[in-house]
């Protein structure tokens, strides 16, 4: 069957060889359809602005300010004392988003090991899930929750599809989507293909990476090919993320990605 989905260049993982301005440029020569990372602010909005216009790219999504990545901080969301915090995060992302264009955002739950966690914790998540949902559906922006495995994150707030979805259903606002990562699905040990009919009426966007290893499609033992005929199946007509570590140079591990006409 040929390939007609519609890939995003993770540039926080592919092009790592160039400056961050330098790999959206490179993500187009390369044949990817749009970009996306995780923390664009070191970038001026914009300088990005003009550099996606001059590429010609779209930029699918980013993630609020997670925290303090020294201290192995993966998202601020679910702490109490730090609500403050997590809105000023997200009124800087909203003005970065609408500067760029970008209609998802990510808001990161954290890390805690479940011995620590309390009720006020999962109260505080489902909260600040929702307030962001119903201010972003005032801007066209739609909030994204991501499950991160276990192997890869430990003590992440959300370690399965599951619990991205549970989340998702109890914090009850339309505008909270799933961001499905394949590869942190299989890595948790849950079928890929049985994950995506499960998520098929909260999925907004999609990342791979090949497991094991965490590298590119082909590398490891994920039937890609099944991946994309499902999510034809649900209807799913977004961007697939490429969020892989290059076992090499990123261009030399391209021969999976079909061109664009």
């Amino acid at each position: 069957m040929t390939d007609t989905s519609r890939y995003s260049a993770h540039i926080g993982y592919l092009f790592n060889e160039w400056p961050l301005e330098a790999r959206i440029e490179a993500a187009r020569a390369a044949g990817f359809s749009a970009i996306e990372h995780p923390a664009p602010y070191s970038v001026p909005a914009e300088t990005m602005a003009a550099l996606l216009r001059e590429a010609g790219l779209p930029y699918v999504q980013f993630g609020l300010r997670s925290g303090d990545a020294a201290r192995g901080e993966k998202g601020i969301a679910i702490f109490p004392d730090r609500r403050d915090e997590f809105r000023a995060n997200l009124a800087e992302a909203f003005d970065y988003a609408e500067a760029i264009g970008v209609r998802m955002l990510h808001a990161m739950a954290g890390v805690l090991p479940e011995a620590e966690r309390r009720p006020e914790h999962r109260a505080c998540y489902l909260e600040n899930l929702a307030l962001a949902a119903e201010e972003a559906e005032r801007r066209g922006i739609r909030i994204i929750v991501e499950a991160m495995s276990p192997g890869a994150v430990p003590d992440y707030f959300l370690p399965t599809a599951a619990a991205a979805r549970e989340a998702i259903a109890e914090a009850g606002h339309a505008n909270l989507g799933l961001l499905l990562d394949i590869f942190h699905t299989v890595a948790a040990g849950d079928d890929p293909i049985t994950a995506i009919h499960a998520s098929r009426d909260t999925i907004a966007h999609v990342h791979i990476a090949d497991h094991p290893g965490r590298h590119e499609p082909g590398s490891g033992t994920i039937d890609f090919a099944t991946v994309r005929s499902a999510l034809a199946d649900i209807g799913y007509a977004g961007f697939i993320g490429c969020e892989y570590v290059p076992a090499g140079a990123t261009a030399d591990g391209l021969g999976w990605l079909p061109r664009r006409p």
